[in-house]
């Protein structure tokens, strides 16, 4: 057995895992059939982010590869751009690749993260960011961190913003799946910045 599979990760923090990284994967491209298919089968239960969640599986019953990747490019491709700029540096300082971009940089050496070869797009953008939260947790960048490291990354890198991100595309005009998702994104970053809160640090 590697040391990797020695490292126990909670069950709750797995899910978390999970869900940052699924975030992640939605936000990084237009998905295909089957991470759709992965979508209709989720369910929720009554909490918003569970009405969120069963209402992005009605939603993804009822679309298609091609639709919904019309839809991603409307939203953050467009001719020249799409209606939504997913970076923290946009969202914090209304330019891109500004200081939130050059803290990120400095906390992803220090965490020992690299950006993958085949991006090319800043790192502080919401997919990375989702990402990498999920493999903090995990331990994909060495050990998890703990409750506090990942408590400092998240209050400095996605709270100050994500919220505002996924509320925003929730609402943009050319959302449809990705409303669904905004809604997820924006209950989810909520009950994570309420958790954080209530660790002691």
């Amino acid at each position: 057995m590697s040391a990797a599979e020695d490292i126990k990760i909670a069950s709750e923090d797995r899910l978390r895992a999970d869900l940052y990284n699924f975030l992640g994967l939605m936000l990084s491209g237009p998905p295909d059939q089957l991470l759709l298919d992965q979508c209709v089968g989720l369910s929720g239960d009554d909490s918003d982010l569970g009405q969120a969640i069963s209402a992005l599986s009605r939603v993804a019953k009822v679309t298609n590869p091609k639709k919904v990747e019309s839809e991603f490019n409307a939203l953050f491709v467009g001719l020249g751009r799409g209606e939504l700029l997913p970076y923290a540096s946009y969202y914090l300082t209304g330019f891109l690749n500004e200081k939130p971009l050059a803290a990120l940089r400095s906390d992803m050496a220090a965490n020992a993260m690299t950006r993958a070869s085949n991006v090319y797009e800043p790192e502080d953008n919401i997919a990375s960011l989702m990402e990498m939260m999920g493999g903090m947790i995990v331990g994909r960048f060495g050990t998890p961190a703990t409750l506090e490291g990942q408590k400092a990354f998240f209050n400095k890198h996605i709270a100050p913003w994500a919220g505002h991100f996924f509320a925003d595309l929730e609402g943009a005009k050319n959302s449809v799946l990705y409303a669904s998702l905004g809604s997820v994104g924006k209950a989810f970053v909520e009950i994570e910045r309420e958790a954080f809160r209530m660790i002691a640090v």
